[in-house]
């Protein structure tokens, strides 16, 4: 891992407060006579393979990680329906080694016995909770993020994968890192990424500030390193497939720069497939 860049980042402890009513966007928990009770906020900060969910977030057409851990929340609520607020809405098949949420629950837990206890109700999907903490009632797990880390993972070797399967992007042709990595400084910085975002995107500026983008070989393990505040919908897979053309000799660095610089969708190279994408932490 690259100096500066930090993997499993929790949130800090922004203080202890009193118990509050639950926020108007969740359901607020109801004791005798249907009078709300105290709330106790914790940010939780989740591991998971994103290969057999339909995304972060609850969806009509299949299981989510939100979804599922939602319902190790109730298990611990007598069955009330408690909303777990991601930092990352994550797409289908993207795995997270720092994820971060926040959820209210109407008693105090300690924090090892509430992430045991998630756990043993998570079983057996491909979701850990590695930490859990109490944090003030003004914590968000989106909207208090200062700082986003991804990292997308290319095998770059003729053989089939095998333990890398579902897990990298494999590209077979040889791809030259160095020419990648001198390419991507060209959009580091503040910049319009319309090329690079969806365009079913639903922010409402294109305009984002890259804080690094590096790519780096080990063997025949390619790393595409990011982090920004804040990203857009695909950003991170479109500048990968876009990279990768670089590496592969398809693309030149002026050609990059000038499909950043045309802000038209349809000058992206490509978009990396969704496996290779890992969330790895989240700063406070």
């Amino acid at each position: 891992m690259a100096a500066g860049e930090r993997e499993g980042v929790t949130p800090r402890d922004l203080g202890a407060t009193p118990p509050r009513t639950a926020a108007p966007s969740d359901p607020p928990p109801e004791g005798e006579g249907g009078r709300a009770v105290a709330t106790y906020r914790y940010a939780l900060t989740i591991e998971y393979d994103g290969s057999p969910f339909v995304g972060w977030q609850r969806q009509e057409n299949g299981v989510s990680v939100q979804q599922r851990l939602e319902e190790a929340v109730s298990a611990l609520e007598a069955g009330a329906r408690r909303v777990v607020h991601g930092a990352g809405r994550t797409d289908a098949g993207v795995h997270a080694l720092g994820q971060v949420g926040h959820v209210d629950l109407s008693r105090e837990w300690r924090e090892d016995r509430l992430r045991d206890a998630l756990n043993a109700h998570l079983r057996p999907s491909p979701i850990a909770v590695l930490e859990t903490r109490r944090v003030a009632q003004t914590f968000e797990a989106r909207f208090s993020a200062i700082r986003r880390h991804y990292r997308y993972v290319i095998d770059n070797r003729r053989a089939p994968l095998t333990l890398q399967r579902g897990r990298a992007w494999h590209v077979k042709r040889p791809i030259d890192a160095e020419a990648m990595h001198a390419a991507a400084q060209a959009l580091v910085g503040r910049h319009d990424f319309t090329t690079f975002r969806s365009t079913e995107c639903q922010a409402n500026s294109p305009v984002r500030t890259l804080e690094r983008l590096d790519v780096r070989r080990d063997g025949d393990i390619i790393e595409i390193v990011t982090c920004a505040r804040s990203f857009l919908h695909n950003q991170v897979r479109s500048l990968a497939g876009s990279l990768e053309h670089v590496g592969s000799g398809k693309w030149s660095a002026d050609d990059l720069r000038a499909a950043l610089e045309a802000k038209d969708r349809t000058r992206c190279g490509q978009v990396a497939p969704p496996h290779g994408l890992y969330l790895v932490a989240v700063d406070y």
